[in-house]
């Protein structure tokens, strides 16, 4: 008798044969209560053959959910959570990076505080005693630049809106999912004002838990071009505008 799944863990994957690696099989092995989506957002390296041959080693717990074009990172997370909500009976779903600069292990960590009234979490890389979180110092100081003008549009006091391990209620995912992303890269900001604008902001802040990490290591470039931290700001403007009443 096939276990149903309790979490699903959906990771976009665009061009990334180099970062599939053996954790994925450990963390399966050693999480039978977990599901992992891979969504290939029209990869045009091997990408997608890797996934397959994953899955055909863990054919009960690995979905692949191919997408023929590019469509960017917001919408394959978007469509991959989409896929699990319609097809699936769980508990909890989210997202990380096909990096695993958070590790499988640590989102099932963050998984664990969502209790009582709290129906999203995210993780948050704050540079504290105790933990690891290696980052190149120039993306340190230009991420907090960012991460606290992104804090005073939202009027909340959160230190890392862009950490890409976030994970939600079934109930609340279908909501914050239910349409498309103004931004590619910025998406996490829209969540965050989709949690503000249907609960109220005090109902809000009680549902949503930071959660410091205890590791998180930056691997390889980012897909993210140099050049986007100019449109950034205008990808910014936007999402205020949509979303404030």
């Amino acid at each position: 008798m096939l276990q149903t799944p309790h979490t699903f863990i959906v990771i976009p994957c665009y061009n990334e044969e180099n970062a599939i690696s053996n954790e994925y099989s450990h963390f399966l092995e050693n999480y039978p209560e977990a599901t992992i989506c891979f969504v290939n957002d029209g990869s045009t390296d091997n990408t997608l053959a890797i996934l397959e041959q994953l899955k055909q080693k863990h054919p009960t717990q690995i979905e692949l959910l191919p997408l023929q074009k590019n469509v960017g990172k917001a919408e394959a997370v978007r469509q991959g959570v989409q896929y699990c909500i319609k097809n699936f009976n769980f508990k909890y779903v989210g997202y990380l990076d096909a990096d695993l600069a958070t590790t499988l292990e640590e989102f099932m960590l963050v998984e664990n505080n969502l209790e009582n009234d709290i129906v999203f979490c995210f993780g948050s890389r704050i540079r504290k005693i105790g933990s690891t979180i290696e980052r190149e110092n120039s993306r340190f100081l230009i991420g907090r630049i960012i991460a606290t003008f992104i804090s005073n549009i939202l009027d909340i006091k959160v230190y890392d809106t862009q950490c890409g391990c976030k994970v939600f209620t079934k109930e609340i995912a279908s909501l914050l999912f239910e349409k498309e992303f103004i931004s590619k890269w910025l998406f996490d900001v829209e969540l965050f004002f989709r949690m503000l604008n249907h609960f109220g902001k005090e109902n809000a802040l009680q549902k949503m838990k930071e959660i410091p990490l205890k590791s998180w290591i930056e691997k390889g470039n980012s897909k993210v071009k140099p050049t986007y931290f100019f449109k950034l700001w205008l990808d910014l403007y936007n999402i205020k505008k949509r979303y404030t009443k």
